[in-house]
């Protein structure tokens, strides 16, 4: 079976290229946007807590509709195709790395705030220098988290037009072929193995901040 679907890869190598293009590209967007607009926000929580309960209780529901249920809403508001399936992968993506931005800046020790603070750091650079490289495991983490999430999450893209891997696994089910579904179920597995290794390498890089 895995040899008669590396065949229908090699007998159409250009649509399996794009897919995995449009695959990689709604992933990798869907998660900058995340990350651009909860990594802030989970330190601004982090820094005030009268913004922590609403925020991350408006985030913490987000985890409990399916990222399918989630197309369905913003299909008549965006219609079909990629943007609709970017938006609901990135609403995938917010919660984890809101949540362990928030708890990797509160695990900060006030007694390092202090003593940074006492070396005339100001706010900017106390934030940059020490809280941020202190965090950063934490934050990877959810990073990691939220990649593994929106990659395997992506296939559905295909079910709005959307495109990707998961084109194939849509057909391969519908048409009962089974090597056609493994054209799409295993690029998607070993690309969120990669993404998990990679943020992984990452993690333990910047954990050793944390033992010096």
């Amino acid at each position: 079976m895995v040899a008669e679907a590396y065949r229908y890869i090699t007998e159409n190598r250009e649509r399996f290229w794009e897919a995995v293009q449009t695959h990689v590209t709604i992933s990798l967007y869907a998660l900058l946007i995340a990350a651009a607009i909860c990594i802030p926000l989970g330190v601004l929580c982090a820094k005030y807590s009268r913004l922590t309960a609403p925020v991350m209780g408006l985030f913490n529901s987000l985890r409990v509709i399916p990222s399918l249920a989630v197309l369905v809403i913003l299909l008549p508001i965006l219609g079909t195709g990629f943007t609709p399936a970017l938006a609901a992968l990135t609403l995938l993506a917010c919660p984890p790395i809101l949540i362990n931005t928030y708890l990797g800046f509160r695990k900060v020790e006030p007694s390092v705030r202090e003593a940074a603070s006492a070396m005339g750091m100001g706010a900017g650079r106390l934030l940059r220098r020490v809280e941020l490289p202190l965090a950063a495991p934490l934050m990877i983490s959810g990073l990691k988290t939220a990649a593994v999430e929106v990659v395997a999450s992506a296939t559905l893209a295909a079910f709005i037009g959307g495109g990707g891997l998961g084109t194939f696994i849509i057909n391969g089910l519908g048409l009962y072929n089974f090597p056609m579904l493994l054209v799409g179920a295993l690029p998607v597995a070993a690309l969120a193995v990669l993404m998990e290794l990679v943020l992984s390498g990452l993690e333990r890089y910047a954990s050793k901040f944390q033992r010096i």
